[in-house]
């Protein structure tokens, strides 16, 4: 019995050497984390959470939101560029984080087309321009700012969500269309540009539409202008910036996109590619991002239509950051 028992430990080690190439546990088989670069409230953390839920139920599996914030969306996306491509930590990414960021930053600690995996675009998101009608009651449309700023150059001040961030940049382009001089004041994220405004420390905000939709429904804040060429049906009566501010075919906007780390099996890209694109597209939920958050659904929901918008939007907004200046060491 003692001389069997060699040839038995290593037919053991064999047979456990083995069963994990054909009794691994079926993708997914534990909690799936989705992660954001921006506070709780920025649109990213929003959108996130609602699409959670369903996307629970269809994987069977809890869906958590963890936001990570900080170097505008870097440390999240870094996190992610760097993480095991096992199917259970995604990101929520912007054209902010992986494509402003990449003409903004010198140094950025990833590659920001290379180091992903593209799952499915979540949708096109304008930004609004906002004003407090209690600290600047002067200010009733776009046509008043503009007086206002071309009468006291550099004097008129607005608010953004971070240095390089798309509301960061929609008003610079807004400026540089106008021929106006506005002064940045840069925040960290969403609470503290919008606490700013609130409080009358700064003129103007051009936050992203999902975040204002409340404040302008409960009255702290009036919309003047959206930045896309139709109205935003989630912000009824708000005229187009193009129009309100006599600037033919001015539009600026931004895109939320589900990423992951690169090299994710194909296989897993897929599920969760068509099962966030079944529930984005369901009725309900796509009422919800057009007249709730003011974001158009996608078009193309395939990895490989998200990856052409990807590279597009690396050389557009390459040259709107070589324009403004703008740079983050």
């Amino acid at each position: 019995m003692l001389r069997r028992l060699p040839f038995a430990a290593a037919l053991i080690a064999t047979l456990l050497a083995a069963a994990p190439a054909g009794a691994q546990d079926p993708w997914p088989s534990r909690p799936i984390t989705i992660l954001g670069g921006f506070p709780n409230g920025a649109g990213t953390d929003i959108y996130a959470r609602k699409l959670a839920e369903p996307l629970s139920r269809a994987l069977g599996q809890p869906v958590v939101v963890d936001n990570r914030t900080g170097a505008g969306g870097n440390i999240a996306s870094d996190a992610v560029a760097k993480a095991r491509p096992d199917g259970y930590l995604f990101l929520m990414g912007t054209a902010g984080t992986h494509a402003i960021n990449a003409g903004l930053y010198r140094n950025l600690p990833f590659d920001a087309l290379r180091d992903v995996t593209h799952v499915i675009l979540l949708g096109d998101v304008p930004n609004v321009l906002l004003v407090n009608p209690e600290k600047r009651p002067q200010y009733r449309s776009c046509a008043d700012v503009l007086a206002a700023a071309r009468a006291r150059p550099g004097a008129l001040n607005y608010a953004s969500t971070g240095n390089g961030a798309s509301t960061h940049l929609a008003a610079a382009q807004f400026a540089a269309a106008a021929g106006v001089v506005l002064t940045h004041v840069p925040y960290r994220g969403q609470p503290g540009a919008m606490g700013a405004l609130l409080a009358g420390d700064v003129d103007l905000f051009f936050n992203q539409t999902g975040p204002s939709i409340g404040p302008v429904q409960q009255g702290q804040v009036s919309a003047l202008a959206v930045t896309t060429l139709a109205p935003v049906a989630a912000l009824p009566g708000v005229p187009t910036l193009a129009g309100a501010c006599a600037l033919p075919g001015f539009e600026t906007s931004t895109w939320y996109g589900l990423l992951a780390p690169p090299g994710l099996p194909a296989a897993i890209q897929a599920r969760m590619n068509a099962e966030v694109a079944r529930i984005i597209g369901a009725p309900e939920f796509r009422r919800w991002l057009v007249e709730n958050q003011g974001i158009t659904p996608p078009a193309d929901t395939s990895p490989a239509g998200f990856r052409g918008i990807h590279e597009r939007d690396i050389a557009r907004w390459g040259e709107i950051i070589r324009a403004s200046g703008a740079s983050v060491d």
